[in-house]
């Protein structure tokens, strides 16, 4: 079984906008991109050439620009392309995606992109058509955002009628080549009430690969549901006559493919409510309910191939999840794949996607840019940061098994945490962990509290441990504690915090914050074993009056700057793989021990309560923090990173929207320079954080949105 690859490359339109995701990646302006795709192993990749791309008018030639060098490039490391020429769009402005100009306009491109790259045999026209035609045609989510059946069927009628004439264009130039037919390998399931539904939109689901095969017969049974929704005999004839069964069958199966309809309404949110013209129901996806059991990957590939005998490939394996979901989906799907090899079932190909991550997929591409995810690469760095995948991937393409301790560990999707809608429930409890742990310094504050919230969310084993059980400064009890433990990380998440009281209490203050995290430093390096510990945005002076990053020198003004600044210093040296995270002013919905929650207690008795208006910070959602914090860790990264929420703010500010959002008195707020508060410990008047690893916390106003949510959920 061959592992492919692919790059995330909608080009969708909204109304007259087109989002493309290639923009949005800056793919099309990094020369080093196809340099990390060889590295993976991957010999077959997804790869596009988008007609919307490059061909902006009509009549005029196409424009190859950059992906040409790219596909000579890749053509050169012996790596197949598998060509892309739409993806999810609806064609340049010129045509109409209803109308016959949409496939003869792809047919006459896909003439030019066979002329100009011969070489290329795989072609993939259009991805997930029938996806596609139930986002334009029937959601209305895309352009020509119409919400019916006779549009739906339009369109997809367009779509694989393009893809036939495309494929016999190409075939005049290049008689080899192959047609890798894309879909989304989804399933409904339904109460006993909506059977009914459930059993025509799983017969719509193959209508698609029916009409390449030229299946869609009067006897078909959905033959009269095209002719009562706009087709005629004559153009369902076209399959027949020019059938095209695809060389290869790829499926694109996520977790959330699968989906339910109940008809009781009120168990479920109004988002999810629709219906047909004859009742009213919910569509959620079914991993959300204990009412069924998902067929998965497995048994869905098994339908299909038993719908098809057609050579089978999974041409999207991706999730958008904490990084060890990510390597538990890819892994757990791989070994179902294989096995089902194994049977007998022509699997060809198992396709790693997303490598460069993706925009905007939690609202459907209907707004520009949107929330990133990350894949196999991270591109949110100066140049792609490879994540924990990178391995996974490598290790798969070599023909090796991958090791991690989190791999044994129960995906996120199998796990009591999914249910939104709990009827039914007959959940197994998870078994107890055989794994290594992540061990957690500090289990009593703020972070450490955190950390153990969330790796109990992410289903990672660990084991948290207050500093009474754990002397930092006694190496004798380090070693032991690992020697019982055998843990695979340690996240240092103790230290002493009290700014001002550090002026005095210096000896208490260096003894936890740096002599401390050294001598766990040292430990982790001689075991083997990755460390992480914290730092903070006072290693600086202020001086430099604009964002800090990693390599800017440090400069304190106090005694807790000082012992941060020594430690970082001091872990590195003794153990260069140590992972050292700066952050800043963190707020937390768990705890009441924060500024913002401060703010929060004093307005909302009706107290005045004096803030700095003069100092400058970026301040930082703990859950953020912690989450992103652990993928890092996973990731194996090292050395210093700088974690905030994108966004600088004085804290008088800062006190005022959180008044605002609280429909708190924000005249109570009395805004005065730092001085007069009368501190002990010097502060630097700018301290705000950035990064030249990038930025990878959501912006400020989007944290603080969710604290407040959390916050009063809890």
């Amino acid at each position: 079984m061959e592992l492919w690859g692919g790059i995330e490359c909608t080009i969708n339109r909204v109304g007259d906008q087109y989002f493309n995701q290639l923009h949005y990646q800056g793919h099309y302006d990094r020369k080093n991109d196809l340099v990390l795709l060889d590295d993976l192993g991957i010999k077959k990749l997804r790869y596009p050439i988008l007609w919307e791309y490059h061909q902006l008018q009509q009549h005029q030639p196409p424009q190859w620009g950059v992906i040409e060098a790219n596909l000579l490039e890749l053509k050169a490391r012996n790596i197949e392309v598998i060509a892309g020429l739409v993806h999810h769009g609806s064609g340049p402005s010129f045509v109409n995606l209803q109308e016959v100009n949409f496939a003869e306009g792809l047919a006459a491109f896909a003439a030019e992109v066979a002329r100009r790259f011969p070489w290329i045999t795989y072609y993939t026209p259009i991805n997930e058509p029938l996806t596609t035609a139930r986002f334009c045609g029937l959601y209305g989510l895309w352009h020509p955002h119409e919400s019916n059946d006779v549009s739906f069927l339009r369109i997809l009628y367009q779509e694989c009628k393009a893809t036939i004439m495309a494929m016999e264009a190409i075939r005049k130039v290049n008689p080899n080549a192959r047609l890798i037919h894309t879909e989304d390998l989804g399933k409904v399931h339904s109460t006993k009430n909506l059977k009914y539904q459930a059993d025509f939109e799983n017969e719509r689901r193959w209508l698609g690969i029916d009409l390449l095969c030229g299946r869609l017969t009067p006897v078909h049974p959905l033959w009269r549901y095209c002719m009562d929704n706009g087709l005629t005999a004559m153009e369902l004839q076209f399959f027949i006559d020019h059938a095209m069964p695809p060389d290869i069958l790829g499926f694109n199966y996520y977790v959330t493919s699968e989906r339910y309809l109940d008809e009781r309404l009120e168990q479920y949110p109004v988002s999810s409510h629709g219906g047909n013209s004859r009742q009213a129901y919910a569509d959620v996806e079914a991993v959300r309910t204990g009412d069924i059991t998902l067929d998965g990957l497995p048994n869905l590939l098994r339908e299909a191939w038993n719908r098809f005998h057609l050579p089978l490939a999974v041409t999207e394996a991706h999730l958008y999840c904490g990084r060890e979901d990510q390597l538990r989906w890819i892994k757990s799907s791989w070994d179902a794949v294989k096995k089902l090899k194994s049977e007998g079932i022509a699997i060809q190909a198992f396709t790693i996607w997303s490598i460069f991550g993706a925009y905007g997929w939690d609202r459907l591409l209907t707004q520009a840019h949107g929330n990133y995810e990350s894949g196999v690469y991270d591109i949110r760095s100066l140049e792609p940061r490879p994540t924990a995948l990178k391995n996974l991937v490598k290790s798969l393409a070599a023909g090796e098994d991958f090791k991690h301790p989190l791999m044994q560990g129960k995906g996120w999707w199998e796990r009591q945490g999914r249910l939104l809608y709990p009827q039914a429930i007959n959940f197994s409890v998870l078994q107890p962990q055989v794994t290594s742990p992540v061990l957690i310094i500090g289990a009593t504050g703020t972070l450490g509290k955190a950390f153990s919230k969330i790796c109990v969310q992410r289903n990672i084993f660990h084991i948290s441990l207050t500093r009474a059980e754990l002397n930092l400064v006694n190496p004798t009890q380090i070693a032991e504690t690992i020697e019982m433990y055998k843990p695979w990380a340690i996240i240092n998440a103790a230290g002493f915090v009290r700014v001002d009281d550090a002026e005095i209490e210096f000896e208490d203050c260096f003894l936890s914050n740096t002599e401390g995290p050294v001598k766990l430093a040292k430990a982790c390096r001689q075991y083997g074993i990755k460390f992480l510990t914290f730092s903070s945005d006072l290693v600086f002076d202020g001086e430099k009056k604009e964002a800090y990053v990693e390599n800017d020198p440090v400069n304190p003004l106090n005694v807790y700057g000082a012992s941060k600044a020594i430690a970082e210093q001091e872990v590195l040296a003794n153990d260069p793989h140590a992972l050292v995270i700066r952050t800043s002013a963190f707020f937390s919905p768990w705890d009441n021990y924060n500024f913002v929650s401060h703010i929060l207690d004093f307005l909302g008795k009706g107290e005045q309560v004096k803030v700095a208006s003069d100092v400058y910070v970026s301040p930082t959602y703990v859950p953020d923090l912690v989450n992103a914090s652990l993928d890092l860790l996973i990731d194996d990264e090292k050395g210093i990173w700088h974690l905030v929420n994108d966004g600088t703010v004085s804290w008088s500010d800062l006190a005022k929207d959180v008044a605002f959002r609280a429909n708190y008195n924000a005249s109570l707020l009395q805004p005065i320079p730092i001085a007069e508060l009368g501190y002990p410990a010097m502060r630097p008047n700018f301290s705000a954080l950035t990064s030249r690893h990038g930025l990878i916390l959501p912006t400020l106003d989007h944290a603080l949105s969710r604290f407040f949510s959390e916050k009063y959920a809890s």
